[in-house]
């Protein structure tokens, strides 16, 4: 009896092993979204209807005496609007992205003056001057800086003659939060690696486009350095943590997208395959950040998180035909959020759009 117990389990055994292995289905391609007219008439009214609006406001300034109590339009005469300092600032990133891809757009000749009120010379120096106010000067760092050096990077490749107004006149204003990073980063000894404003790896992203883009090599090297001493030795991002409850952007693809900048291509395929694994798997999937109260400013941070994971993943796709189905992820996450953008009720009106924008523009990037 043992005996034939023991044939029958060779038996399956052997079947069971000569048994073909089940093929992974591809997944179901989803449509990538596409940033066209019609969808960036309806994104620039965002921008448009919040740069110059005072209030409601949130300041995030320390008060060091009466001085400092003013109306956010005397404090910020530039970056006023927009509920906050940064909103406003990529607010009008939003704005010269969209009329220097669309020079056809509605009311473009509205929106290049309301750059140039806003930006003025005038402006920028008494933004400036906050800046070397002696209890602000961290003000912002790092997700603002990153926005205004986004900004300028915007103008910098916009072949306007408007452009090159504005670019002189934020110039001081760029100069100097340049000079920030390169005095805060030596000193910075460990990365921050939350979901939200001081993320570390986003604060380094953007500056680094900045300085690739103009040829600021000082600041460029600077950024490679730290990112190289931050996260060259990182392994299994704990990805299936995320998102927590108010993130907008992903710790670990965030820290993908800088040290895809930094690493050369053959480092980064190495360093990615150790940082995370899971994510070379044909069938891999990551659920999009669900929203369920988008009346709630800081819940409908999820929707960001959509965004900026969409944008980190066409980063980390390109020239890597082994992730390309890292694609359909990212058309997912734009596709959930995409759609509930514009709505009276909306909490993100202030900040998402440029989310959306800069997500959209980032997958036609190939």
């Amino acid at each position: 009896m043992r005996y034939l117990s023991l044939c029958m389990l060779l038996l399956l055994w052997s079947c069971q092993k000569s048994a073909p292995k089940k093929a992974v289905e591809n997944p179901q391609t989803i449509a990538a979204p596409q940033l066209t007219l019609t969808q960036a008439e309806k994104l620039i009214q965002l921008p448009v209807h919040c740069i110059n609006v005072e209030y409601p406001n949130k300041l995030n300034q320390v008060i060091g005496g009466n001085d400092d109590l003013q109306s956010p339009k005397a404090l910020h005469p530039a970056f006023y609007g927009c509920f906050d300092w940064h909103s406003s600032v990529h607010g009008h990133w939003s704005l010269v992205s969209l009329v220097k891809q669309f020079p056809e757009i509605k009311n473009a000749a509205k929106v290049k003056r309301m750059l140039l009120n806003n930006i003025s010379k005038e402006n920028i120096e008494t933004e400036v001057a906050y800046f070397h106010g002696k209890h602000n000067k961290g003000y912002e760092r790092t997700y603002g800086w990153a926005w205004l050096l986004k900004l300028a990077e915007e103008l910098h490749t916009w072949e306007d003659d408007t452009a090159r107004i504005l670019e002189k006149n934020l110039q001081p204003l760029t100069d100097l939060i340049v000079q920030k990073y390169i005095d805060f980063l030596p000193k910075l000894n460990y990365p921050i690696r939350v979901g939200e404003h001081t993320n570390t790896a986003f604060g380094l992203t953007f500056a680094w486009d900045y300085a690739n883009t103009v040829g600021h090599q000082k600041l460029k090297l600077l950024i490679e350095k730290r990112a190289k001493e931050f996260y060259l030795e990182d392994a299994n991002c704990p990805i299936t943590w995320e998102p927590s409850g108010y993130d907008f952007l992903s710790p670990c693809l965030q820290e993908a997208a800088i040290m895809k900048r930094v690493l050369s291509k053959k480092a980064f395929v190495e360093w990615f395959e150790a940082f995370l694994p899971a994510l070379r798997q044909q069938d891999y999937q990551l659920a999009v950040g669900e929203v369920s109260d988008r009346t709630d400013g800081k819940l409908v941070h999820l929707d960001g998180v959509n965004f900026s994971r969409a944008w980190c993943l066409y980063t980390i796709v390109k020239d890597m035909p082994a992730y390309a189905h890292l694609k359909n992820i990212a058309n997912e996450h734009i596709n959930y959020s995409l759609p509930n953008l514009v709505g009276d009720s909306y909490e993100g009106g202030h900040w998402l759009g440029s989310f959306a924008i800069y997500a959209l523009n980032t997958s036609t990037h190939d």
